[in-house]
């Protein structure tokens, strides 16, 4: 039998993980990560957590600015807040027919 081929991938990234973690803890100062850790093992079994993944994705998001770091807890900035805009519809008016 290929096992390999029948167990189910998870597609998340660690930053998703990030941010459902954050976003669940609802804490005003912040979340460790720590926190973040004990969330990512219990919500998502499949996933083989890996420490070094983890503090890479949260060094490479306080970088890029989509987290932002106090002490030793992680926010999410005033822009990753935001929902995300809906792309607007572009409306196609019908031309009239032409008399004759």
């Amino acid at each position: 039998t290929i096992r390999f081929l029948t167990t189910p991938r998870i597609t998340m990234g660690y930053y998703d993980m990030i941010k459902a973690a954050i976003l669940a803890d609802k804490s005003r100062k912040g979340t460790s990560s720590v926190a973040i850790k004990k969330f990512i093992e219990s919500t998502y079994p499949a996933v083989t957590f890996k420490q070094h993944l983890l503090r890479t994705a949260l060094k490479s998001a306080v970088a890029s600015g989509k987290l932002t770091q106090d002490k030793q807890s992680y926010k999410l900035s005033a822009a990753e807040k935001k929902p995300p805009k809906a792309p607007k519809k572009k409306v196609v008016k019908k031309k009239a027919p032409k008399k004759k």
